[in-house]
């Protein structure tokens, strides 16, 4: 299975947000020159949770601020929510390829944020000195994207060649 085929699915990006959330993100935007974008920030997040939109916005705030534990938070519930859109297992070492077969043919464009949620997740767990836990997680997504389309070997590359 190519994690590359998702021509013409709807991406997480296109996923319609309420006015008071798109006008809160929008707000965070223009302010966060300034510092002040983690309070719309955190509203929306209170008003839209399990918005893919808005957790990338909070995740990138954090990351960028390099505020990692929160990025990490983030990710977190990024997995959980997309697990359960896509009905495959929140524990990544159960994750098997019967499960990217099955949720894959519907909805390939949302499997591929599951599996790069997860490779974010292992980034930060390396960032954060948890190097083991960040291994594994990227083993695991080679295990899945054997093409390595999600850019996991490279990662895992340099995981090795710094411990």
């Amino acid at each position: 299975m190519d994690l590359m085929d998702f021509e013409g699915e709807k991406l997480y990006f296109e996923e319609s947000l309420s006015p008071e959330v798109e006008d809160l993100l929008q707000r965070a935007g223009e302010m966060y020159g300034d510092g002040k974008a983690e309070q719309p920030l955190e509203q929306a997040l209170g008003l839209a949770p399990e918005s893919l939109n808005v957790l990338v916005a909070v995740y990138r705030f954090y990351y960028y601020q390099h505020r990692l534990e929160d990025a990490l938070n983030i990710a977190n519930v990024a997995l959980s929510v997309t697990a359960q859109r896509l009905n495959i297992p929140l524990d990544w070492k159960l994750l098997n390829m019967a499960h990217v077969s099955q949720a894959g043919p519907v909805a390939m464009a949302l499997v591929r944020f599951h599996l790069l949620s997860l490779k974010a997740k292992a980034y930060l767990q390396l960032r954060l000195g948890q190097m083991a836990e960040g291994r594994a997680i990227l083993v695991k997504l080679l295990e899945l994207d054997s093409h390595n389309r999600l850019g996991a070997k490279q990662l895992l590359d340099v995981a090795e060649a710094v411990s």
